[in-house]
């Protein structure tokens, strides 16, 4: 248990049965009236984003979410199995918590897996991540200076935008945020 006053960003909260993650938060001392914590909340497993006004000093739930460093190892059916690099224990992660990042996830990638009450809860990946292109059309003589781009698909599966000069075999930075090409890796 913490109060409002002990509020952090990134600080985990578990709220009516919900982990809520502290995005930011704001003290506010009004002329009149009490204190109170304005806080922006978002859902740790939907995403979604929520307001929530505290008094201050009153006394909230904080989840005790362990993250940790992980390497990806191989794909078991619908699961992700991640091994810890400090215990060496395996989890299995569905990939409906794996989400997006399972389009730039290479085995032996290493990412943080953030684990409540021994429910894996959301895997986190750089924020870029050099993957090499497997297919792409060549592009069209002439066709360079418009800056257009083309679709390209990565050793993982997943296909991006990318300029028209890479080619086939190439190494390129990726977003793993966005999916956006970042430039060629080195």
């Amino acid at each position: 248990m913490a109060t409002t006053n002990d509020l952090k960003n990134g600080m985990t909260l578990n709220i009516d049965g919900g982990l809520w993650s502290v995005v930011e938060f704001q003290h506010v001392k009004p002329g009149k009236g009490g204190a109170f914590v304005r806080t922006k909340l978002k859902n740790v497993l939907s995403g979604k984003v929520v307001d929530k006004t505290f008094n201050a000093g009153v006394k909230v739930d904080v989840a005790n979410v362990d993250r940790r460093e992980m390497q990806y190892s191989y794909r078991d059916g619908d699961d992700f199995v991640f091994m810890d690099t400090q215990t060496y224990d395996m989890i299995h992660v569905p990939s409906a918590t794996v989400g997006k990042s399972a389009d730039y996830l290479l085995e032996n990638e290493v990412g943080t897996v953030a684990v409540h009450d021994g429910t894996p809860l959301y895997v986190e990946l750089a924020a870029a991540v050099a993957l090499e292109i497997k297919h792409t059309d060549p592009g069209v003589q002439g066709d360079r200076s418009t800056g257009g781009s083309k679709p390209a698909t990565l050793e993982t599966g997943a296909t991006i935008q990318v300029p028209l000069f890479i080619t086939t075999g190439e190494k390129v930075k990726v977003d793993t945020r966005t999916g956006d090409y970042l430039g060629r890796a080195n």
